[in-house]
């Protein structure tokens, strides 16, 4: 076990970028201890500490890491740590069919409830020790929009190759905004590296967010996130992988409205086929079957990544 790192910033930026100044130096084994702002830049307290966008905390510098590795991301806890957040009032019309678009409910709710020139998003109430949501308002006449939360982060990634700066709003090879709700405490995302200390970044917690991300956002809130970096030397990846406690997960993960759902299906199948012939010794055929019985797609984002997860149950022992 390496050391404990309590990091927070004022500072949060809204580009995975390498020329972002470093947050913090960490060695493989370490743990970090942050705070992540909702994707509007409000902070725990409500305070705004950046304009919206997924501000993203980090960089964190990983010695060791070069170009080539891969970087795992152990996440030991992520947790609500306010007691309100917000979400879409309405459906993204990408998610809906074109026949039953016209004739829709306005996305306008009230100028000015959450953020300041918004009328589109509502409020939700965080019960942070029962860890119960409920809809704040408008109040429902039918469906008891209460549940459990399942806090997650939207946005997971390193600095991507060359001067390539994306924005927090896309995700990619080098992860982003990838917004997949296994996303949560206990899991694993790992990235590759594409510069020396691998540079990562994370933001955008939701408190509940559904397969998909249909409205656009989670339940957007601050977090308390606590993570513990380790490297595998000279492990190509093309893209995000997420392990869970039942379950190994590819990602194809690409921005949204750039390709079709089924790229980000073929992405993610064939970097699970990969996957099982180098860490669980399969030939592709069995690879292949394995897969076309038991494998199950999650849609990531409704126009753009999808993934693909095998149940551990189902594997060989790691080679």
């Amino acid at each position: 076990m390496g050391q404990v790192h309590e990091v927070y910033t004022e500072k949060y930026y809204r580009t995975f970028s390498r020329a972002h100044p470093v947050l913090a130096r960490v060695n493989p084994g370490d743990a970090v201890r942050t705070r992540t702002v909702d994707s509007g830049g409000q902070d725990e307290k409500g305070e705004r500490k950046s304009e919206p966008g997924n501000p993203l905390t980090g960089s964190f510098y990983v010695e060791g890491a070069e170009a080539g590795d891969a970087l795992l991301v152990h996440f030991n806890r992520i947790r609500c740590n306010r007691d309100w957040g917000y979400t879409s009032f309405r459906l993204g019309l990408w998610a809906l069919s074109p026949d039953t678009i016209e004739g829709i409910y306005s996305n306008q709710y009230k100028k000015d409830l959450i953020r300041p020139g918004r009328a589109d998003i509502v409020p939700w109430d965080i019960d942070v020790k029962s860890g119960l949501v409920k809809l704040r308002e408008p109040k429902t006449k039918s469906a008891r929009l209460e549940f459990q939360a399942r806090p997650m982060l939207g946005c997971v990634g390193v600095a991507p190759a060359g001067d390539f700066a994306p924005t927090s709003g896309p995700s990619g090879p080098y992860g982003g905004n990838i917004d997949y709700n296994e996303i949560a405490e206990g899991s694993t995302v790992s990235l590759p590296v594409y510069h020396p200390g691998a540079l990562l970044f994370v933001g955008d917690g939701h408190a509940v967010q559904g397969d998909g991300e249909p409205l656009g956002t989670g339940i957007e809130t601050s977090m308390d996130v606590e993570f513990t970096v380790e490297l595998r030397k000279k492990y190509s990846l093309n893209g995000p992988r997420v392990e869970t406690a039942d379950h190994v997960i590819s990602v194809g993960s690409q921005p949204e409205f750039a390709s079709a759902l089924d790229r980000g299906l073929q992405m993610a199948t064939s970097d699970m086929v990969h996957w099982l012939g180098t860490d669980h010794g399969m030939e592709p055929w069995e690879a292949h079957l394995l897969i076309g019985m038991v494998g199950r797609y999650d849609v990531v984002t409704v126009a753009g990544s999808m993934a693909l997860r095998i149940a551990k149950r189902h594997l060989p022992a790691r080679k």
